[in-house]
């Protein structure tokens, strides 16, 4: 692309401190006759604003976002038409943060991953009446300034000075700037999207605690009056720890924000740096007046799905998961938000894409996500690395090995692809992403053992097994070789139906062909003669029914094996990461209906709905962040927003209201609800590429199940056997309920 042509990149000096300001004077030529159009172009290593006459340009923040730096460099358009007047003077300023480029990136210490100091690139083109073009473009002719920030970073937060005076000008230095690596972005800009109100406000004997009633993520902001040169100090946390901000799950991230204060009235958010947060402690704050609100942030996604039902408590994790889902998608699907992480694992989109894709419109979102992905691959020899962009090069989990495909994590080349083009029915997903698909697959297939399944390399296995000890969350119950190879079979089978759906027949043979071999040694491997599964744990025979790895009536003995086990375990959750995203799922299919109702009602740790009597309002990382004593689990891992086990929504979406697409984009969709848990309605709805398509079902007194339902005249519909008689009515029906629903998130 070429938007950005003639531009350079450009850097401060380092005789500027803190966050600098690039400047540039230029003037409106009156002659030329009307301005017909202005458009800014605008990248960065880092994070860029800009701004005319000192207004901030356009609604997007944390711009351009984090990509695989090495390979793609975002580049956002302005119309600044409006903004600019023929035969007037006018100032266009840069201003640059850190952000994922320079600051802190991950838990063991990195800054500078990419570079040491951030840069922007800009052009200005304005097009006149008489057909001239005029442009400004980052060069030499531009200076570099102090700005109010005197420090600035994505894990420790922002240092603002109100009092700082921009000072002297000082020279840029010009690095020529690639035009390979320039990409238009294909996902939405990062956005604020509301500002929340606190629900109470605590004096303490250090400030005053903010309680915004909402797990969140984003900054505050504050309209306040004070005395010149007053220092107001911004901390942040999910939960309380004895009625203070629970810090130690930040780990080593300050998530500290610092502002001293103009003199006049002050409006301040600081915008090169978010937090993850439900609470803020603010030092300073009874000595001024004013007021504080936060505002959320993320990736400007549109909302599609809706759910509701007549259980409260499943209704409010549906909107914890969404919540979650909202925090972890600033830029690119994050693990968490808040900690001295934020990566973006790609285990944890792998499992929850298709609850994604049905709750928010992800295609733009995650087909960005997946072109950083796939040149992350390119640069790792085909192998997906454990994090898209790749903040860990060369680190493996075992000290001292070379980092490998892992599953479930590498899979991610091939579930989330897969479930884009579920929801969205775009055959360019699958176009782009089948190569890559390939490339992985072909890796790990050379990672076999002599008996033809994958075992023996590092795996993350059942990440966070409840059973496991908080120290150590990779010691599940379930064996990490069968895990891998259940995984690596459900990778084949989508590949193969890939290639099918791209035309490339022989290739999808000859991938269904690698999937019965893989089964075979599967079976030889794992399997005893009563169809017992290697480790005998819920989450291998979970992923074994859906991967489609066990064959005949192997299934359901596993289904039935499986059900024994949810009841031992008093249809508590015994599975993490890899299993109980599959379990409802997997119970469904073998019969099991009841059992999957009773998993996921279940109140008694660890489930879905315990972390809700202890104040959550997000999906947690452990089943037991928070302990039943109110104290925070020990593990060193211990995020409060976490969407990866909200992935039972995805059930939740196609059983219990029974909405599933039948082809890709729903041209054709399956209307299956299956009542059950003692649930007496479920409705939802999801705006397809086609139209909007919701359901609902109610169950009386007798037993007697009612459904209604609404879907766009093209769309071929299936009913279930509880459809059946579903009354089919007009869209507008639903609207009032589906707001209701919506407005819960």
């Amino acid at each position: 692309m070429n938007v950005l042509h003639g531009a350079h990149l450009i850097e401060a000096d380092g005789s500027v401190s803190g966050a600098p300001l690039f400047v540039r004077a230029f003037a409106v030529p009156a002659a030329r006759g009307a301005l017909e159009s202005a458009t800014l172009a605008v990248t960065a290593e880092g994070l860029v604003e800009p701004a005319i006459d000192g207004v901030v340009v356009g609604d997007a923040v944390l711009s351009p976002g984090w990509t695989a730096y090495h390979s793609r460099l975002r580049v956002i358009e302005h119309d600044v038409t409006s903004r600019l007047v023929p035969g007037s003077q006018h100032e266009l300023t840069l201003l640059a943060g850190n952000g994922w480029y320079c600051g802190r990136l991950g838990w063991m210490g990195a800054r500078g991953v990419y570079g040491d100091r951030p840069r922007v690139a800009a052009l200005l083109t304005m097009i006149f009446a008489d057909g001239s073009e005029v442009t400004v473009s980052t060069d030499q002719s531009w200076h570099s300034v102090c700005s109010p920030i005197v420090a600035d970073d994505l894990y420790d937060g922002e240092h603002l000075d109100l009092t700082r005076e921009r000072g002297t000008e000082h020279p840029v230095l010009v690095v020529p700037l690639d035009p390979a690596r320039l990409v238009t972005p294909v996902g939405p800009p990062i956005t604020r999207h509301e500002a929340i109100a606190p629900i109470s406000v605590t004096a303490t004997p250090t400030g005053t605690l903010f309680d915004f009633g909402q797990n969140l993520v984003g900054w505050l902001r504050l309209r306040v009056r004070g005395s010149r040169g007053h220092r107001l100090v911004l901390t942040h946390a999910e939960v309380l720890d004895g009625g203070e901000l629970a810090r130690r799950p930040l780990r080593s991230a300050r998530a500290e924000d610092t502002v001293i204060l103009s003199g006049g009235d002050d409006e301040i958010e600081p915008t090169l740096t978010f937090h993850g947060f439900r609470y803020a402690h603010i030092e300073g704050w009874a000595d001024v007046t004013g007021t504080v609100e936060a505002v959320v942030v993320g990736s400007d996604l549109a909302r599609i799905g809706t759910f509701a039902c007549s259980d409260a408590d499943l209704t409010r994790f549906h909107r914890n998961v969404v919540w979650s889902l909202r925090g972890n998608t600033v830029g690119i699907p994050t693990d968490c938000p808040q900690r001295d992480e934020r990566l973006g694992w790609t285990g944890d989109i792998a499992v929850f894409a298709p609850t994604a894709c049905y709750l928010f419109d992800m295609t733009g979102f995650l087909r960005d996500w997946l072109a950083d992905l796939r040149a992350e691959q390119k640069a790792n020899d085909g192998r997906v690395p454990y994090v898209v962009p790749d903040a860990l090069p060369g680190w493996a989990v075992v000290p001292g090995e070379e980092p490998e495909s892992v599953a479930i994590w590498s899979d991610a080349a091939v579930w989330v692809p897969w479930a884009v083009w579920e929801a969205s029915g775009e055959l360019a997903v699958l176009a782009e992403s089948y190569p890559s698909m390939c490339a992985h697959l072909d890796r790990v297939l050379t990672r076999l053992s002599p008996r033809g399944v994958w075992e023996g390399d590092f795996q993350f296995g059942d990440w966070l097994d409840p059973t496991a000890p908080p120290e150590n969350p990779i010691q599940a119950v379930s064996d990490p070789g069968v895990i891998a190879t259940e995984a690596l079979h459900r990778s084949i089978l989508l590949t193969a139906r890939t290639a099918e759906a791209l035309g490339r027949r022989e290739e999808a043979e000859n991938w269904r062909a690698r999937a019965a071999r893989l089964r075979q040694a599967f079976a030889d491997a794992y399997l005893d003669a009563d169809c017992r599964i290697l480790s005998d744990a819920p989450a291998v025979y979970a992923l074994g029914i859906v991967s489609g790895i066990l064959e005949g009536d192997a299934v359901q003995r596993a289904g039935d094996r499986l059900a024994e086990l949810v009841r031992a375990a008093g249809h508590r959750v015994i599975a993490g990461f890899a299993g109980a995203p599959y379990l409802c799922e997997a119970l469904t299919r073998t019969g099991h209906l009841d059992d999957a109702y009773a998993l996921l009602l279940g109140r008694d740790e660890p489930s879905w709905l315990s972390p809700l009597a202890r104040g959550a309002t997000t999906v947690w990382e452990r089943w037991d962040s928070l302990r039943a004593d109110g104290s925070v689990n020990p593990g060193e891992m211990t995020s409060f927003n976490h969407y990866a086990l909200g992935a039972v929504a995805d059930w939740m979406h196609r059983t219990a209201v029974g909405i599933s697409p039948a082809a890709p984009g729903y041209a054709r969709v399956l209307l299956d609800p299956r009542p059950g848990g003692g649930l007496t309605w479920a409705r939802g709805s999801v705006r397809t590429p086609h139209g909007l398509v919701a359901v609902q079902w109610e169950q009386d007194a007798a037993g007697s199940v009612t459904v209604t339902y609404c879907a766009p005249d093209e769309v071929e519909v299936e009913l279930g056997p509880a459809a059946g008689a579903a009354e089919r009515v007009d869209a507008s029906a639903f609207a009032e309920m589906l707001a209701a629903d919506a407005a819960l998130a």
